[in-house]
Formats: structure tokens, sequence, C-alpha cells
């Protein structure tokens, strides 16, 4: 749950530190206060977007904390991604500049704004104060709809990502082949071309490594005389020459300073110093050996050698490649032939469009089936619901329409209500009045959130359009979700705010600067007297509002 919630320089707030318990809080403050600014800063820290505009005027940066105790997903989440604490919390910080630039914090650590939603839809769900609109929407009845089901054992949500990988790779696959079936001519050409291409490198054969070696091999024998003449002078001149070869003269010298060693003890180290030299040569002649028996004039195979490198060198040209990119280039068009040679394959694709199509439709239907069940559930809680919010006799409805299979299955999800006993349930959009589709909304809200397992739940003036006995059946519902849950709620109607167990009133307040800035202050239990009088009589509150709002509170 949220237990604190810092915000310094955001829009107008210059510096706010809250703290929150469990239960039911709600936020109350005359319009145009700033009620909203807390909902949009916590959103912040939970990763959503923002700019430089959320910077309070004359700020250097907008900077918001929130502190939650966490649960073992989100705690499992942490440790998957190197953000725990020893602590067992999760403290979420942005920091916005006013040049726009962001940074994000996972306790202490450097974060980006993904992970702090992604941490964040395990904290947090937040209803939007136009929630009932976009509940005239298919896509937002579905995506409803499947959150209810996902409470359920093996839920929807895998089922729903299965089904929209499968109908993509099954287009995909019916693109691929009417393209094919549209350009067969110019698919068959470049298979000709290809299959010239491959024949050729194939018939050439060249080798990964092979133009190195042979390049190598060629110069040496290429330059054969000259390395053999080259290292028989050089033997000749250490060892076999008939004037003193190098190795007799160091023995002869080696001799005499032998015999002078005994009258000057000092000649010793150059004695061996010539004696080293003369090892060193005796080795080079072993080595000079060795490699005469090696090197040999060999015309034939330098012909050869020319003739596979004139070869090479030929083909490297056809394909406007060096000599060396030859084996990477035949292995590039090898595969692009088997790709075309599948993708030109029509009756291979019509079975890989059947099978895909198959799996598609087991699993559209295990989903249907979840979403059926969902429906039941969903329609009869909130039936139920709108018997407490003053629709009496009214009934809802989640009609599954059969459709064409698409990315988000087999059928069509359609919210149906009938306003009162003895009609027939129409379209969500074409019965409800505005009240009544808030107080949907609101039900709708309620119930969904209690199939999930976030642990706080913030409701932005979703009460908008409800008013009198109903706004205190709205106000127990809350209180009600509120014992499982962290419940938040920004409202304007004192039945609502009556039923909480924490009060928050927002004001705006002139600083010593003489600008315009919100505070927030938790209420005592005479505050909140003063607080739900004002939201009952207005700006003059008299006796009567305050005896009325005290009756509210003691309800």
């Amino acid at each position: 749950m949220l237990r604190t919630l810092s915000i310094r320089d955001f829009v107008i707030v210059d510096s706010i530190e809250l703290e929150f318990s469990a239960g039911f809080s709600v936020l109350t403050g005359e319009t145009g206060a700033g009620k909203s600014i807390l909902i949009d800063a916590l959103t912040l820290a939970l990763g959503g977007r923002g700019d430089a505009s959320v910077v309070r005027e004359g700020a250097a940066k907008a900077d918001i904390t929130a502190d939650f105790g966490v649960g073992a997903q989100a705690q499992a989440w942490l440790a998957a991604n190197e953000f725990a604490s020893d602590e067992g919390g999760a403290l979420l910080r942005r920091v916005i500049d006013n040049a726009g630039r962001s940074k994000a914090y996972i306790n202490g650590i450097a974060a980006t704004a993904a992970q702090l939603r992604e941490l964040g839809d395990m904290l947090v769900d937040i209803h939007g104060q136009h929630a009932h609109q976009s509940l005239l929407k298919s896509e937002a009845q579905r995506a409803l709809l499947d959150a209810q089901a996902v409470s359920r054992e093996g839920g929807a949500e895998a089922g729903v990502r299965a089904v929209a990988g499968l109908y993509k790779n099954w287009r995909a696959l019916v693109r691929q082949r009417e393209e094919f079936e549209t350009n067969a001519a110019n698919v068959l050409y470049e298979r000709e071309r290809l299959e010239w291409q491959v024949g050729e490198l194939e018939k050439l054969g060249a080798k990964p490594g092979e133009w190195t070696e042979i390049t190598n091999e060629h110069s040496r024998l290429s330059h054969a005389a000259s390395l053999l003449e080259g290292a028989q002078d050089t033997l000749a001149v250490i060892s076999e020459q008939e004037d003193q070869p190098i190795l007799s003269q160091l023995s002869l010298l080696n001799q005499k300073l032998g015999k002078l060693v005994s009258v000057d003890a000092g000649l010793q180290p150059v004695i061996d110093l010539i004696e080293s030299a003369r090892i060193q040569l005796q080795e080079s002649v072993y080595a000079l050996n060795d490699y005469l028996d090696r090197v040999e004039l060999d015309p034939e195979r330098l012909r050869r050698l020319d003739a596979r490198m004139e070869a090479i060198h030929g083909m490297a040209r056809k394909f406007r490649v060096t000599p060396e990119e030859l084996p990477d280039e035949h292995a590039k068009l090898s595969s692009k032939l088997q790709q075309l040679a599948e993708a030109s394959d029509i009756e291979g694709l019509r079975r890989q469009e059947e099978q895909i199509m198959a799996l598609y439709l087991e699993q559209a239907g295990k989903l249907s089936l979840t979403r059926r069940v969902a429906a039941l559930e969903l329609g009869g809680a909130v039936t139920r619901a709108m018997q407490e919010l003053s629709m009496g006799g009214g009934s809802f409805e989640v009609a599954l329409n059969p459709c064409e299979p698409s990315s988000s299955g087999l059928e069509q999800v359609e919210f149906l209500v009938a306003g009162h006993a003895g009609t027939a349930p129409r379209p969500l959009a074409k019965v409800a009045s505005g009240g009544e589709l808030a107080r949907i909304a609101l039900a709708i809200s309620v119930i969904t959130s209690n199939a999930t397992t976030t642990p706080t739940l913030i409701f932005d003036e979703v009460d908008s359009g409800i008013g009198g006995a109903v706004a205190e059946v709205v106000g127990r519902l809350l209180k009600r979700l509120g014992r499982e849950r962290q419940v938040l709620c920004v409202t304007h109607l004192p039945q609502v705010a009556s039923q909480a167990n924490q009060h928050f009133q927002v004001a705006k307040s002139t600083l010593a600067s003489g600008k315009t800035a919100s505070r927030i202050d938790i209420l005592d239990a005479k505050a909140r007297v003063e607080e739900v009088a004002r939201m009952l009589g207005g700006l003059e509150i008299t006796a009567t509002t305050r005896k009325h709002a005290r009756e509210l509170l003691a309800s």
C-alpha cells in the first residue's frame, strides 16, 4: 500500500509531505484547489508521461517520491530486477527539470520510466474521472471483461496474448501466399537467378580461409629459387665454405683464448659469450638444412595455384565481392534461395495457414469459454450493484457477439443495460443517461477492482454525475472496498467524504512571494465537520449544515 507521498515544486505545489493509512481515504476541496494534482503527481512517480510544464514556475525541478509497502509479487519483481532493499518496500522517485529532462529511481537505484510503470501496475490501480466515457468503446469493454476474467484460475491474460500472437502469424502467412500468387512471375525469375548464382559458387567450391592459404603458398613457390639460393649462401658462409667458415673461426678463437685464460681469468666471460654465439650458429645450420629439405621448385603446383587464384578472383569480380568474401556470399545466397523456395511453395504455405488457424481456433475457443463465464459473473455483479445505486429493476449484461477471427478472438464484447424492469437490454451507449452511465461505470470500477490483487485503488472523481441517496450508497461501496484494500478517492460529494477513515483537504494559499500554492492537510474530527458542512452548503456554513455534517459523519 501507499505509505507516504512527497511532492516538491510540482505545478502549484511548493512542498507537501503526506502519510497514508490503510482503509478508505478521501481528498476534498473547492473547485480549482488542485485535488487532482496529488493523483497527477503519483501518476508521474508511477512512470507516467511528464514534461517541463509540470515544474512549478520559478523552480529548477519537480521532485515526487512515493513510498510503498509491497506484496510478494512486487517483491519478486524488485529482486529479479535488482531493486530490492533491506527494508523490503519500494521507494519510487521521479525528477523532471525545467528543461523537460526526466530521471527515475527505484529504492535509490536509477531506473527507466518503463520500469516504474511495470512496477506501478503491481502497486496501484487508478480509475480516472472520465472512465465512464471509455465504457462506450468496444475495445474498453473487452479490456474490462478480460481484466475480470484474469482473476479466474488460468485467467484470460495468457489466452489473449496467445490468440493475438497466433492471429498475427496466420495473417503473415496469408500475406506471404497472396504476395507470391500476385507476383508469381517475378518470384520465379528471382528463384532461377539465385539457383544459377548458387550453382556457380558451388562449382567453384571456395572454402573459408582458402584464399589466404593459396596466396601464401603461391608467394612461397613463386620465390622458391630466391629462397633456396639465399638459404644455401647463408649455410655456406656459416659452416661449409672452404675459406674458414664462421663456425670454424669461432672454434679457433675459443682455443686461443682458452690457452690465455690461465694467465688472466678475466677472459672467461668473453670465451663464454663466443661459445654461446657458436652454439646459436650451429642451431641455425640445423634449421637451414631442414628448411632446404622442405623448399623445392614445383612448377606444376605453381601453375595449378595460378589457375585456382584466377578462378576465385574472376568469380569475386562477377559477384562484386572480395575473394575472401566468396564463402559468405555463397551462404547468404543459399539462405535466400531456401527462403524463396519455402515462400513459393503455395501448397506448403496453405498447409501452414491451416495448422496455425487450427491452433488459433483452439486457443480462441478456450478464451471464449473464459469470457462467457466472466461475462455472466460481471453481468450479475453489476446488476446487483445497480439495485443499490437507485436503478431498481435494471439489469446489466455482457453480450459476446460472434465475429470473424481477429487478433482479439472470435467475439465482440458489448455491454447491454436495461434501465428498468421489463425493458429489453440495449447497448450501453444508446440507453444510459449521463447519471446512469456514471453509476454503472462506478459499479464496474469497484467490481473489477475487487477482481484484481492490486493493493492500492485510486478513484479520481469517478462519482461525477451522482448525488443524493445514491452518493451515500457510493460512499458505503468504497468504504466496504477499503476493508480489503487501500482506497483513495478524490470526491466532491459530502456523502462519500463522510464515509472515509482518513480525510485530506486540498486548499489554495498565497506564499510570502505572492505566488499561489496548493496545500493538503489531514483533518481531525472538528475540521472534518467544517469541511463536510462546506461541501453541503457552499461558502456560507450555518448551524444547520454543521448539524447535517455531524449526522453524515456519525452514520
